[in-house]
């Protein structure tokens, strides 16, 4: 009797520290996986958008000026909604905005531009392929919804526009960046959009799903990395709500969570394959990873917004100057908007 009793609390002694290693792994927060439904639903918005796009011709003039569509991407109240307001005000006919608020959160929607503006929408998680989903959601909305929306810039509930409407959109349609191997100027726009094949542990991220899982769709010397938010042509927002090669790939959950960004990875991946000369290989929005907490980048407070701040992340190493930057905290608002009439919109 004595020996059993000593045996069993001595296996539960030495459990313990069992118990310790294995609980983090067998209680770790699972990636939301996109169920066939909500994938088949997606597929026939995509198809819808593709076949509207061939119906009314790919390089078919719009019957108005060129609208930049907003595709913006949230999961908490719009704080900058305000700041938002004075940035379009006077542009009406130059512009469409299309929200995307996770259902799981609890978004009000706020009034004035952004009425009527929330587009139905599917559960999101960081560092997942809903992520991915949901951008592509908000692409072939604003195809649909305007053949006029020329350009699509996704931005997220943490982003800031650093310069006015007008300027913004007189450097998108009348300063144009020629494509190279293409007599210059050249009339035609490219994309703004991160893509890089020197990202510290991009191998990581490859292998994350599987060390040959990408294959032969995405060859490692093609995978590519980049920044979440971008500016796309029409014509490239049309590559990606119609492509499905790709996304089988980049849909497939990962088996390595600290190394998944499908997110960073399937667009840059995509437009380099399909058009890099499309492409820029930079994108419009500033971000500061410099002490970066678990893949966030620096969030700045209002202690730290003024005007030498919004001057120095205007600054760029590109032809282009910055157009927005990430990420601020909601209790910026208010130092912000004090900024807004004499410095941000004031170009």
């Amino acid at each position: 009797m004595f020996n059993t009793q000593f045996v069993v609390s001595f296996a539960l002694l030495l459990s313990f520290p069992l118990l310790f290693l294995f609980i983090p792994c067998i209680l770790s927060p699972k990636h939301v996986q996109i169920s066939l439904p909500d994938e088949l639903d997606d597929l026939a918005l995509f198809r819808r958008a593709t076949l509207a796009s061939l119906d009314r011709g790919s390089s078919a003039a719009p019957t108005s000026k060129p609208k930049i569509a907003f595709l913006l991407l949230t999961n908490t109240d719009l704080h900058f909604a305000p700041l938002w307001e004075l940035f379009f005000r006077n542009n009406e006919n130059l512009y469409n905005i299309y929200v995307h608020a996770d259902p799981s959160s609890t978004v009000t929607p706020p009034g004035g531009v952004f009425a009527g503006r929330f587009i139905a929408a599917k559960k999101t998680q960081r560092a997942s392929p809903t992520l991915i989903s949901a951008a592509r959601r908000l692409l072939a909305t604003a195809l649909l919804d305007d053949p006029s929306n020329a350009y699509f810039a996704l931005v997220s509930q943490h982003c800031i526009p650093l310069h006015s409407f007008r300027y913004m959109y007189d450097h998108l349609f009348r300063r144009p960046v020629s494509r190279p191997r293409l007599p210059a100027p050249s009339p035609l726009h490219r994309s703004f959009i991160e893509i890089s094949s020197e990202k510290p542990q991009l191998w990581e991220r490859y292998i994350a799903r599987g060390k040959n899982v990408m294959v032969p769709e995405v060859p490692y010397n093609r995978f590519r990395a980049g920044s979440q938010f971008f500016v796309l042509t029409r014509q490239h927002a049309q590559v990606v709500v119609r492509d499905r090669r790709l996304w089988r790939k980049f849909k497939l959950p990962c088996h390595n969570l600290n190394s998944c960004y499908p997110e960073e990875h399937y667009f840059p991946t995509l437009l380099s394959m399909e058009d890099p000369d499309g492409c820029t290989g930079y994108t419009l929005t500033r971000v500061n990873w410099t002490g970066s907490v678990g893949g966030h980048p620096h969030s700045y407070g209002p202690a730290e917004v003024s005007p030498a701040l919004i001057q120095e992340l205007r600054m760029s190493n590109s032809s282009f100057p910055f157009m927005f930057a990430r990420k601020f905290s909601p209790d910026c608002l208010l130092p912000l908007l004090h900024l807004a009439q004499d410095l941000i919109f004031r170009d």
